[in-house]
């Protein structure tokens, strides 16, 4: 018998655990900025919101010459094989040779993670995540039921990972530690000798690294190593795109690639095989132009974008730095920089979050409150912002602290009462 009444439906438990932290926040922000002042968002990182960091010209032919062939149909579902290929030939070290067998196209580099995080988890298991990191390994975690466990980065030693506290967090029941360098939220570039003592940890004991590497290459000095070319024993599954080298994340074309010299991840790669078959495959358009866009773009582009981001982290540490209230880290790479916010020199905010909200009332200016991260007291700024904007939105922050700063609030109470 139908019932007289509607009566609610009621979502999945997978749909109930997955909540993406960032999302949430942008999407459903309630604080209305400043009227009187321009809104400057400094809070998504997505280099082509302003226009000032554009794709080269050689990417849009590639895709437009791929436009008069037949990429309208379906492919392997875990990629073209001349892109493959291609991908293979771009990573394919001396140390580290890659084919093509070891790559898969996947859409974007988020759900790269998502196939690695399923294709090693479980109920019963979990994965160590980076504290502060970005807050999607999380959610792809939580919807899969995975149980997340976090390791501390270190703010003073340029965020390094404490090795010490990532072995308090292993156990036999550890799938994988993924890794992130470059980092989102931190702006870090792990040296080499880090990166040997993270693999020496994992070889200790006997767990995969997924390494989340789309901002592999972007470091504004010195040397950048990935996983994979450095690992001689830990199997490594590297996770990449084009979204952020390529400053083109709504193509939503990534890749997973494999290393494993002791071949420890058989099953796992026809689990990752599996799982590229659940969507059927990414874009083939973008994936058709790939062996392109990977041999002729040239070098210039990739060190003009890396010029421009470095010169916006000094614009930042420079202005920020200045500012009592503030504590700025110096970023190494990627598109980020973290703000220690010194809440005893602010008279009336306690959190990161009231902190975010005042800023954006009072003056217009949006940036993501760490506590997303996993780190309380922080507030992460994007550097794909143009100079202009980057001033502006500084000189309006350190207005706002010394309008908040304890010392003035305290003169100021005292000029009242004597009065």
């Amino acid at each position: 018998m139908p019932h007289s009444t509607a009566t609610p439906i009621r979502m999945s438990p997978c749909a109930a655990n997955t909540l993406n932290p960032i999302r949430k926040l942008v999407d459903h922000l309630v604080i209305k900025p400043n009227p009187d002042k321009e809104f400057l968002r400094l809070s998504i990182g997505d280099p082509s919101i302003f226009g000032n960091f554009n794709p080269p010209p050689e990417l849009i032919n590639a895709v437009a010459e791929q436009l008069q062939t037949s990429c309208y149909g379906y492919a392997p579902a875990h990629g073209l094989v001349n892109a493959r290929e291609a991908i293979a030939d771009y990573y394919t070290t001396d140390a580290s040779p890659v084919t093509f067998n070891d790559v898969f196209i996947t859409s974007g580099c988020s759900d790269a993670l998502r196939i690695c995080i399923d294709a090693v988890g479980s109920s019963e298991r979990n994965i160590l995540l980076p504290c502060p990191g970005f807050s999607v390994y999380q959610t792809i975690c939580g919807n899969r039921g995975v149980e997340s466990r976090f390791y501390n980065l270190d703010p003073d030693k340029d965020w390094e990972i404490d090795l010490d506290h990532m072995r308090s967090q292993l156990d036999e029941n550890t799938a994988a530690i993924l890794v992130t360098n470059p980092s989102n939220p931190c702006g870090s570039a792990f040296t080499k000798q880090h990166m040997l003592d993270i693999l020496k940890v994992a070889e200790e004991y006997g767990v995969p690294i997924i390494a989340d590497e789309i901002y592999h290459k972007m470091v504004f000095n010195g040397e950048s190593h990935s996983f994979g070319e450095l690992s001689r024993n830990v199997p490594i599954i590297s996770c990449g795109g084009l979204a952020k080298r390529w400053l083109v994340p709504g193509w939503r074309v990534g890749w997973i690639i494999v290393h494993d010299r002791h071949q420890q991840l058989s099953e796992v790669r026809t689990g990752i095989t599996r799982l590229c078959q659940v969507i059927i495959g990414s874009n083939t358009l973008i994936q058709a132009a790939i062996p392109q866009i990977l041999a002729t773009v040239p070098q210039s582009f990739y060190s003009e974008t890396l010029t421009k981001l470095n010169f916006a982290a000094n614009l930042l540490y420079t202005e920020l730095c200045e500012v009592p209230e503030l504590k700025p880290c110096m970023p190494q790479g990627a598109m980020y920089m973290m703000v220690k916010l010194q809440l005893d020199e602010l008279f009336d905010i306690e959190t990161d979050m009231e902190f975010v909200e005042k800023l954006i009332s009072e003056q217009s200016v949006f940036l993501l409150p760490a506590n997303i991260f996993g780190m309380d007291g922080w507030v992460r700024i994007v550097l794909t912002v143009p100079d202009d904007i980057l001033r502006d939105a500084c000189n309006r922050i350190a207005t706002f602290c010394q309008e908040h700063s304890t010392k003035r609030c305290t003169e100021k109470k005292k000029a009242i009462e004597e009065l």
